[in-house]
Parts: structure tokens; C-alpha cells; sequence
């Protein structure tokens, strides 16, 4: 379900993940709503999942509709590692949850 270098974007609601899934896809952007991996937790159960290559267009887009995540990972090998990204409510500090 989620590729090496794929990026997941973690909502604290479920209202605020559908409405950024609503938004990205009225935008044409290439996402995927899908549950949150195992391996990081979540009290929304959704993410979004996204291509590296459409980066910084989906967090563009997230950020001029004002539905920023709280928290950005990116699956590298087994592990989901927490990344810098502009559009992170919350600070990112590199932390590596493993497994998925």
C-alpha cells in the first residue's frame, strides 16, 4: 500500500483528512486516502499517501486550504522516518517507527 519513498501526511481528525482528500482530488493531485500504517500511531485511523515526485504540489495545496497534518513520514525500506515538511503542524524530528 505504501511504496519506498512514498510520503504519508497524518491528520488529527477524520473531518480534516476527508476534507484534505476532497481538496487534493478536486485539484487533480495524485493521493491516496489510505488507513495509517501500523507502525505509526494516530487518533484519526486515515492518511494521505503521496508520491515524493508530487512533494511539493500536494503540500502546496495543503497549505493554501489550511489543512496542515500533524505529522509527516516518508517509507524508506521497512521504516516510516518522521520528516521536515513546511506544511507540519507539529515539529518534525526524525523519529523512525518501524514496520508497517
Amino acid at each position: 500500500m505504501v511504496r519506498d519513498g512514498d510520503l504519508v501526511a497524518v491528520f488529527n481528525n477524520i473531518h480534516r483528512v476527508m476534507k484534505a482528500e476532497k481538496y487534493l482530488k478536486e485539484h487533480r493531485l495524485d493521493i491516496l486516502l489510505i488507513p495509517v500504517p501500523r507502525a505509526l500511531s494516530s487518533d484519526c485511523g486515515l492518511a494521505i499517501r503521496y508520491a515524493e515526485s508530487a512533494r511539493d504540489d500536494v503540500e502546496r495545496a495543503l497549505a493554501e486550504a489550511g489543512l496542515l497534518p500533524v505529522e509527516c513520514h516518508q517509507k524508506r525500506g521497512e521504516s516510516f522516518v518522521r520528516v521536515e515538511s513546511r506544511l507540519c503542524r507539529s515539529s518534525c524530528d526524525g523519529t523512525v517507527a518501524t514496520g508497517e
